[in-house]
């Protein structure tokens, strides 16, 4: 098992590609970090204090085999960043009822129940975080995106509500709300509607990781425990 008392451990989801396998290597150049993470396939990092989990978090049987891993790997955990979704630009109309069982169960229940898992280690610990990612496409209530907005708008309820019932464990919930980030996920919408969700934002511009790990940083700091129930987009 491993246990260093002083060395923070953080959970990243999604961490294969895209904006999780950059939090997750941004986590790992601080010192004194272990970072746990987790996707559906490997992983590319390589580095003595990282420690993956291939499994699909869709599955409610995968979350608590994560939970069981790490017990036995580390029996502590100080973050959590759920930060694992899929999107899918398609009317409503257009919209298969496989991809929005896909959505939901990823983006919003896959979430639920690794919260509702990860606080039960995370609360042992002083000033637990705990961050998810949103979307700025749902203030704009985006069009064509019916499903995909849906999800993450229940996101932000349920790290509005989280905030106050996991307060009482000194764990903080927060939620950044990113602009386009140039990754995979959006990879597959025509240009001309990324431009179209960008001329929506007072800043014409795409969201960078850097933009991202600001605020990640700001949410975990020490100081910012009462910063709580807090969702803050980008652009």
């Amino acid at each position: 098992m491993i246990n260093k008392s002083n060395q923070q451990v953080i959970l990243v989801t999604g961490t294969s590609k895209g904006i999780g396998k950059l939090i997750a290597e941004h986590y790992l150049k601080l010192s004194n970090n272990l970072v746990i993470g987790c996707s559906r396939s490997k992983s590319s990092i390589s580095n003595n204090n990282y420690i993956h989990y291939e499994l699909d978090l869709s599955k409610n049987s995968a979350v608590n085999d994560l939970m069981i891993k790490i017990r036995k790997s580390t029996n502590r955990l100080n973050v959590l960043i759920n930060n694992v979704g899929v999107a899918s630009m398609n009317h409503l109309l257009l919209s298969t009822p496989e991809k929005i069982d896909q959505i939901i169960d990823v983006n919003l229940k896959s979430v639920i129940n690794l919260t509702r898992e990860a606080s039960k280690l995370i609360k042992k610990e002083k000033n637990g975080r705990i961050i998810n990612m949103t979307t700025v496409a749902s203030p704009l209530n985006l069009e064509g995106e019916s499903v995909y907005v849906s999800s993450k708008a229940a996101i932000e309820a349920f790290t509005k509500v989280t905030a106050k019932e996991l307060s009482a464990f000194g764990i903080t919930v927060n939620a950044v709300g990113p602009g386009p980030v140039k990754t995979d996920l959006i990879k597959n919408i025509p240009t001309h509607k990324i431009n179209r969700i960008i001329s929506q934002l007072s800043s014409k511009s795409y969201t960078s990781i850097d933009d991202i790990l600001n605020i990640l940083d700001f949410f975990m700091k020490k100081e910012s425990q009462l910063v709580n129930g807090q969702i803050i987009y980008l652009g």
